[in-house]
């Protein structure tokens, strides 16, 4: 119900230089305040408290245009409204069955008090566990086309909270995660992937926690026509000021906008509690109901794939070896094959057997068409076509084997970086991919982006991904972004949209010197905020997998990989080793056959940033119920209630568990399985090994 707050909206021209009200703006729901006000200086500001906690202090609000004449100055307050809205929404595919959207809004309308008179509102959500706010610019005549250099958004934290953070890099997010005070944040010394970032700039999401137990994360919700913001920390005053992502032209600007025009959405979400950090839908509740009218096609699934025998280098992408390309120039024909091509007729096929054999939906072939010999650190404009296969690569064959088996391949588009010629190239690559039988499409951006000098988190290359997104969906394809901007939720809008790798994924373990066991109990708190990670979890040949690198191992036990099919969440789980691996161990592969990808009901049980995490979830449309549980480098027993079974039921416990003496570093393949019969009053103690974790399959017995 909308009704007046404090000041009617003023048309008259005589009244829009009224006196300031002395009088703040405040809104509520339940233990969450907002409040709004002027500084001194007149620039509009806001704060936000927890049950009286502060959590931001009072922080300026503000944006900066290019002609000087911005909103970052002293605002005139003309009229403020509020409204309550209470809805419920089911998601296509998700963690759980329905959404409760409950918020109450107020609207902030200002005005430039001197010439051009230009207008802007601030509009902010205050939800149960937190506050989203956007800057919105009304249609008017004062401001049509404009263009935004700074954004002047700030978060006034209150203490020197400890964070969980990665460098703000404007071109890549795949970096490990450091645990600090925001006083000691320095992205000096780490190794830059792509862009180096400045010292004291962060990534979103950032996760925040406070001496007194107050958990903070601050993100930012349906990222469209828009830079990326990253923050600025201040180490004494411990104040985030956002830093928007530049476009290419060196000329400081940000953002080419049309009014009538918003912003995304700043996010914070704020709790006593760890785990209610991570139920928050605070962040999909920001973005628009979905655009698609028919979403039956899309279907959440697992995949395996010709991918993890490249990254440990046993076979290549490419056909031919790079100094072919010196003889056979652009005619592809004349490439010599160099013999370790992964993406053959006769090796897509011995995946397609074991996806068909353990009820895997979906293979995806990387390495297929032809141009991978002549694409790394060239800044190439046209490297692929998205059309040709490699002389070994049967298009029509394979498409016939995998329908034979009930099997759905899914392609694979690397770009390197240049999205204008992906762009081109589209429509017919989606054509292609319709004539032959795939459903879905990962898509990559490894390298510089083309246009030149834009960045993978600029707004042009943000503009790129969501017309992609529409694009496969206008075509009932679904995708799976890499090297892409960080989600913000757009999953809701673009339901096809399903996962984003967008962090550091387990092929660091392949090609780098990985990650450490920290790492998955953190991702939950930070990347997956904004959406679903494609994080190929399930490697079960934890040590000497990587040809010339021995010493390389996974900081994981193979139970862990297990458990990050529930505590990661994502609609596309990739069984991501090598099938010679898994018949090794098909007793635990059992977990990945049996383990969902869309669900219910999801319950946090235990969780702590940088520590642990024990997860339970309700398969969709079922009364199974799925619980996966991880630690750090440390050994952990966790003690897990099953009371979130229903009453007077009987189940089946298959437990995947660290074996006595596990450990990530020593022992990292060693596990038992064992089974009981449990009930909603039953108690599970799950050991967790150094760098391990437990997971649990829980069926219902016949009555």
């Amino acid at each position: 119900m909308k009704h007046a707050f404090l000041l009617a909206w003023l048309l008259t021209f005589g009244l829009r230089a009224a006196a300031q009200p002395a009088t703040a703006l405040t809104a509520r729901l339940d233990q969450v305040s907002l409040t709004f006000a002027l500084n001194a200086a007149g620039q509009p500001t806001y704060a936000v408290q927890l049950g009286g906690r502060p959590v931001v202090l009072p922080s300026r609000l503000g944006v900066a245009l290019a002609d000087g004449r911005g909103f970052e100055g002293a605002l005139t307050l003309l009229g403020a409204e509020t409204k309550d809205v209470d809805e419920t929404w089911q998601p296509v595919w998700g963690e759980v069955r329905s959404i409760r959207n409950r918020y109450q809004q107020l609207t902030v309308h200002l005005q430039q008090p001197a010439a051009p008179g230009r207008r802007l509102d601030v509009v902010f959500r205050v939800f149960a566990d937190g506050v989203g706010f956007r800057y919105e610019w009304p249609r008017q005549p004062q401001l049509q086309y404009f263009t935004v250099t700074d954004e002047h958004t700030e978060f006034n934290l209150p203490a020197d909270h400890k964070a969980f953070w990665i460098p703000g890099d404007y071109d890549s997010n795949e970096y490990a995660y450091t645990s600090s005070r925001l006083s000691e944040v320095d992205t000096t010394p780490i190794k830059a992937i792509e862009k180096k970032a400045a010292p004291q700039r962060v990534q979103t999401p950032l996760m925040l926690k406070s001496a007194d137990g107050l958990y903070v994360n601050i993100h930012e919700a349906a990222l469209v026509n828009y830079p990326a913001m990253m923050l600025n920390v201040d180490r004494q005053t411990f104040r985030l000021s956002s830093q928007l992502v530049p476009d290419g032209t060196g000329t400081g600007a940000k953002a080419y906008l049309q009014a009538p025009e918003h912003t995304p959405w700043r996010t914070i979400v704020v709790a006593d509690n760890a785990p209610a950090i991570l139920a928050s839908k605070l962040i999909l509740n920001l973005n628009e109901p979905s655009k698609l009218q028919d979403t039956g096609w899309i279907r959440p699934q697992k995949y395996v794939g010709v991918w993890w025998e490249m990254q440990v280098g046993r076979a290549s992408w490419s056909y031919a070896d790079s100094s072919n390309i010196k003889l056979a120039g652009t005619d592809w024909t004349k490439l010599k094959p160099n013999g370790r091509h992964g993406a053959n007729t006769q090796n897509v096929k011995r995946y397609i057997d074991f996806a068909a054999q353990h009820r895997i939906p979906g293979v995806l072939v990387e390495g297929w068409n032809v141009g991978w010999e002549d694409w790394v650190g060239n800044w190439k404009e046209d490297v692929f076509d998205f059309v040709t296969p490699y002389p070994d690569f049967n298009v029509a064959e394979l498409q016939q084997y995998a329908a034979a088996k009930g099997v759905q391949l899914i392609m694979h588009h690397e770009t390197a970086g240049s999205a204008t010629n992906y762009e081109r190239r589209q429509d017919a690559a989606y054509r292609f991919m319709q004539q032959h039988g795939y459903a879905a499409v990962k898509t990559g951006y490894v390298g510089r982006i083309i246009p030149r000098g834009e960045h993978h988190d600029g707004q042009w290359m943000v503009n790129h991904y969501v017309r992609t997104a529409q694009k496969t969906a206008d075509s009932r394809l679904m995708v799976n972004m890499h090297e892409a901007v960080r989600p913000t939720g757009l999953h809701r809008t673009y339901p096809n949209w399903l996962a984003n790798e967008a962090a550091r994924g387990n092929e660091f373990n392949a090609f780098a010197e990985g990650s450490p066991p920290e790492h998955e109990t953190i991702l939950p708190f930070t990347r997956l905020m904004g959406g679903p990670m494609d994080y190929t979890p399930g490697i079960f040949k934890l040590q000497g997998y990587a040809a010339g690198a021995p010493q390389r191992q996974l900081h994981s036990t193979l139970a862990k990989q297990l458990a990050l099919y529930v505590t990661l969440y994502s609609p596309l789980q990739m069984a991501a080793d090598l099938p010679e691996n898994y018949n090794e161990h098909l007793d635990a592969f059992q977990f990945i056959e049996d383990v969902p990808v869309d669900w219910d009901d999801t319950r946090i049980l235990q969780a702590e940033p940088g520590d642990y995490l024990t997860i339970a979830r309700q398969g969709k449309g079922t009364q199974e119920w799925y619980l996966g549980a991880i630690t750090d480098e440390n050994a952990r027993q966790q003690t897990v209630k099953l009371d979130f079974l229903p009453a007077g039921r009987k189940y089946q416990a298959v437990i995947y568990a660290d074996a006595p003496g596990a450990s990530w570093d020593k022992n990292p393949a060693a596990y038992r399985i064992s089974r009981q019969t449990v009930t909603s009053r039953s108690t599970l103690k799950l050991p967790l090994a150094p760098g391990g974790g437990a997971a649990v399959s829980l069926k219902p017995l016949a009555q």
